[in-house]
């Protein structure tokens, strides 16, 4: 099994869904609400796990409901939790609009994931052990390089998921290996609204890139090799949230596998198609066999499968 170390946020997800997202100063009648566990960390940890990975994730929880609800969550998906801390106060939430369309708006506030300011002991052992270390930017930039530095001694791929989108150190550029901006982090990361333009010009400052595209699928991009652009399935958007977190835990699991490149986009790429078919965050991630069904019906090998 591929190991994969996840340091990153929890968040309890509060969804309202409207049949249209309200305008500033707008109020409408939404038609559901739930309250779902997620977080970008969370949700890329139970993505890999559900994929076939052997997971275990480093970060916070709150010492309130929520927390005990999203410890709960990430340990019926499989996920170790030694490492996930619960602290004094309230556990992370995200405040999420998901209108008909599918498309979402998002409010993150950190709580206890604010607390994740390191690495704590046994940590970076943890990570040392892993074959992958997924990193998101929803704990501190501090938490962030600490967790890039440990993996870079330890010979791990680290994998950075640069949302929400801010300006980048250095530092911790110089320590990724793959980096998965959608468009739009992209964008922000180079001012470039091209994707093709804003991946090569990120080539400059990491080894790899992947722009994942929403419906149009993902762009790969790595110092030395042609551009790739791997089209995603065809399907009917319910709640997109989580989608790119799904991307990346299916991704990391395929290419610890050491699937081709392409063949792990994609793959990946069906996996993130499965979940925007479902609402809910981590709800929405499929297993290993859902996305090696679901491969089986296009131009995809499963992960599991022979090159």
């Amino acid at each position: 099994m591929t190991a994969i170390a996840v340091l990153g946020s929890t968040n309890m997800d509060l969804v309202a869904y409207v049949p249209k997202a309200p305008r500033l100063g707008e109020t409408v009648t939404g038609r559901e609400f739930r309250t779902v566990p997620g977080g970008k960390g969370a949700n890329q940890a139970v993505a890999a796990a559900r994929s076939g990975g052997e997971v275990v994730m480093i970060g916070a929880v709150g010492a309130d409901e929520f927390g005990v609800r999203l410890r709960s969550a990430l340990t019926a998906a499989g996920v170790e939790t030694a490492a996930l801390r619960t602290v004094e106060g309230a556990s992370g939430t995200a405040h999420i609009t998901v209108d008909d369309e599918g498309g979402n708006s998002i409010i993150v506030i950190p709580g206890a994931n604010a607390r994740v300011t390191g690495l704590e002991a046994g940590d970076e052992s943890r990570i040392g052990a892993a074959d992958a270390l997924l990193l998101q930017l929803e704990l501190p930039l501090s938490a962030v390089l600490a967790g890039a530095l440990a993996a870079r001694a330890h010979g791990v791929r680290t994998v950075l998921t640069p949302a929400p989108a801010q300006p980048l150190p250095p530092e911790l550029l110089a320590v990724t290996d793959l980096l998965v901006p959608n468009e739009h982090e992209a964008a922000a990361l180079t001012g470039l609204t091209d994707p093709h333009r804003a991946a090569e010009a990120l080539l400059s400052q990491v080894p790899e890139v992947v722009v994942t595209l929403g419906a149009a699928g993902c762009l790969y991009a790595a110092r030395g090799r042609e551009p790739l652009t791997v089209p995603a399935p065809r399907v009917r958007a319910v709640d997109t949230t989580a989608a790119g977190d799904t991307f990346v835990g299916a991704l990391a699991v395929a290419l610890g596998e050491r699937v081709p490149v392409p063949r792990a986009l994609a793959w990946a790429s069906a996996a993130a198609a499965l979940s925007v078919q479902r609402p809910g965050a981590q709800d929405s991630m499929p297993t290993r066999a859902e996305t090696d069904a679901f491969a089986a019906t296009g131009p995809v090998t499963g992960a599991g499968e022979a090159p």
